[in-house]
């Protein structure tokens, strides 16, 4: 079938750390010339979608802050439906604080309503502190994504995921996690796209995030052999993506 519309992965997908992945931008390129919508889907939560834009641009990537949806706006915006308050402890950067913000919330130091957790790397014991006693006076968890390491030039280093349990082990609460591989930031995506599930491909690079994402979400999957799953062979064949490529322009976007 012919797909109307693309969710597309970032790191290892369109890039690797600082290097483009050629293929992957003449693929975007393509979409661009035949009109068919995409959204950059990432659990990046400490970049702006300006910066996620920029670094896109660099790579020559035809993109606007409009084709980028990252973990941090998809929170956001889940907050906004869920309406529980507006005041929100927040332990993250800049790409989390705009967002929230711009969604007319109020960041707070105490009587929260929500706490929510994003990538901090000036992360303190008194911000922990304060978001476990937020959490027991009745302020409901939310955090980014479940990342337990993200790579850098260095290696891997410790993820959001790894610093929200430090806070879901001392409180015994665990929290509502927004970004991929849950299902919440691929249905706020679609909300985004307009476009039936059906007419929706999910694109990316990582079985356990990308793809696992599109498949809770009930959207067909291209897993592309460019970063992190380079096989599907310890995969049950009930539970693999619907497409496998090696590259992203062996794709047929007239398929």
């Amino acid at each position: 079938m012919k797909y109307e519309g693309y969710l597309i992965d970032l790191d290892g997908t369109m890039y690797k750390g600082k290097e483009e992945i050629a293929d992957a931008v003449e693929f975007v390129k393509k979409l661009e010339r035949e009109g068919i919508p995409y959204l950059f889907i990432t659990n990046n939560s400490a970049s702006t979608r300006q910066q996620v834009t920029d670094k896109l641009l660099k790579f020559g990537v035809p993109a606007t802050p409009e084709h980028v949806f990252t973990s941090s706006m998809a929170t956001a915006e889940y907050m906004k439906q869920d309406q529980q308050g507006n005041r929100v402890y927040m332990i993250g950067e800049e790409g989390l604080r705009a967002p929230i913000e711009a969604n007319g919330f109020e960041i707070v130091d105490n009587d929260a309503d929500y706490v929510v957790m994003g990538i901090d790397r000036s992360l303190t014991y008194q911000k922990l502190e304060r978001a476990c006693l937020e959490m027991r006076n009745g302020a409901r968890f939310l955090s980014t994504n479940k990342d337990v390491a993200f790579p850098t030039d260095r290696g891997l280093v410790p993820g959001n995921g790894a610093l929200t349990s430090v806070v879901a082990v001392s409180t015994g609460i665990d929290p509502t996690f927004i970004g991929k591989p849950e299902p919440i930031i691929m249905d706020l995506a679609m909300t985004k796209m307009g476009l039936p599930k059906e007419k929706v491909l999910m694109v990316g690079d990582n079985y356990l995030t990308d793809i696992l994402a599109g498949m809770r979400a009930g959207i067909d999957t291209l897993l592309v052999y460019t970063g992190v799953t380079t096989s599907v062979e310890d995969i049950p064949p009930k539970d693999r993506p619907t497409h496998t490529i090696d590259s992203l322009h062996l794709w047929d976007i007239q398929l």
